[in-house]
């Protein structure tokens, strides 16, 4: 099974993301009452809730992740994901193998 990758979006809205580290863990949450995007899936740390969302549009998706969109029926209602590469634009993390519906075949 390959990996899956996503893009942490929107930090400068909550915390920034000066503290993100690589092999941090981030707990992914869907958001399906998000007024703005029914397929949301917010981004929480322990300790801090809510430090961004998993990008979900062509402008901040970084290189092979993948969109809240293409991932959110992959999971269930929440995920982990790890840190890989903090970045300008965003922080790049792999999404849990664990995480994954057991029903898909990646």
């Amino acid at each position: 099974m390959k990996h899956i990758y996503f893009t942490i979006t929107g930090t400068d809205h909550y915390f920034g993301q000066d503290f993100f580290k690589p092999d941090m863990k981030v707990t992914l949450v869907k958001e399906p009452d998000n007024a703005y995007d029914r397929e949301a899936i917010k981004v929480e740390l322990n300790g801090l809730g809510k430090v961004g969302y998993v990008a979900n549009s062509p402008f901040t998706v970084m290189g092979e992740s993948m969109s809240a969109g293409r991932i959110y029926d992959k999971i269930g209602d929440t995920a982990e994901g790890y840190v890989l590469y903090v970045l300008p634009k965003g922080v790049l993390c792999r999404l849990s193998k664990k995480s994954l519906l057991s029903a898909l075949s990646l």
